[in-house]
């Protein structure tokens, strides 16, 4: 099973699926983290404010894989934006973790209300990229407005722009301006399962087309997404805790969509926002702080 590599406008080479470990208690993220790199992954996904990073560090350690094996990516929380702090939260994480470098660091959400904290937050991260502490930077939740408030005020590019898409959630605009400036979009709820609970009216698990799609090739509703992704040249993050699962989220490899599966995929499009709107992510309503090492 060979494993699709995406290379980020540095240079930088990213394993293309990751496991996602948001919302895995820390009780559950060792053995989690460990299972998915005996399976195969070599990219995990963690971020300060899943308050696992110390347990997804142990897993990596238990697995016995060389660590320049592995591409590590976390995020700064908000209570952390700001040049100094945000350098500081980069050696919690770090010290978290239990590595001297991060593949991927990025921030955890745009903040529009105070934009001139996440811009100060943003010049840390370049300058970590410069001392080489991390191997590449970028954002998370950025629309496009926020993505251009960024690249006028700061010099590098960000690698990497974490948003919620799945098939009933595409963000065309966000994927438009992220391919437009050189960056790669990374799913996160890359299978809707964020559309299984909220009293969503509809689960991708059940859509029709995604189970038709999957059963002409032997595959299961979330592979088929997987591979939906991976042929649209985007990088995911499928969370689960779950052995059979996380082997199943990996086994995407061996099957390619048709032109005409993609389609059918990319029309299941609601416009419907699963998760918390951007600009509603103020310090006020999520600030939280993220404990010292």
């Amino acid at each position: 099973m060979t494993e699709t590599k995406i290379v980020l406008n540095n240079g930088v080479d990213m394993p293309a699926i990751g496991l996602g470990v948001f919302q895995t208690p820390p009780e559950a993220t060792t053995d989690a983290v460990t299972e998915a790199l005996r399976v195969g992954y070599r990219h995990i996904d963690t971020a300060a404010a899943y308050l696992n990073e110390r347990e997804v560090g142990e897993g990596i350690r238990r697995s016995g894989i060389d660590r320049d094996d592995i591409f590590l990516e976390t995020k700064v929380w908000i209570s952390d934006y700001g040049y100094d702090a945000t350098l500081h939260a980069f050696d919690k994480s770090a010290a978290k973790l239990g590595v001297e470098r991060i593949d991927l660091l990025i921030l955890h959400q745009a903040l529009p209300s105070r934009f001139d904290l996440t811009l100060d937050a943003y010049r840390a991260l370049e300058q970590l990229l410069a001392d080489g502490k991390v191997r590449a930077i970028g954002v998370s939740n950025f629309m496009p407005e926020h993505l251009d408030g960024l690249l006028n005020a700061t010099d590098v590019v960000p690698a990497v722009n974490q948003i919620e898409l799945h098939p009933y959630f595409q963000q065309p605009a966000v994927q438009k301006a992220d391919t437009e400036h050189g960056i790669v979009t990374q799913a996160w709820s890359p299978i809707g399962g964020i559309t299984s609970y909220r009293d969503a009216p509809k689960s991708t698990f059940q859509d029709p087309t995604l189970l038709e799609i999957a059963r002409q090739h032997g595959k299961s509703a979330a592979q088929v997404m997987l591979r939906w992704h991976l042929q649209h040249g985007r990088s995911v993050i499928p969370k689960s805790t779950k052995p059979a699962r996380i082997a199943e989220n990996f086994d995407v490899f061996d099957f390619e969509l048709t032109r005409e599966q993609i389609a059918a995929i990319d029309a299941l499009d609601t416009g419907v926002r699963g998760g918390p709107d951007p600009d509603s992510i103020t310090l006020e309503t999520f600030g939280r702080d993220i404990p010292e090492a």
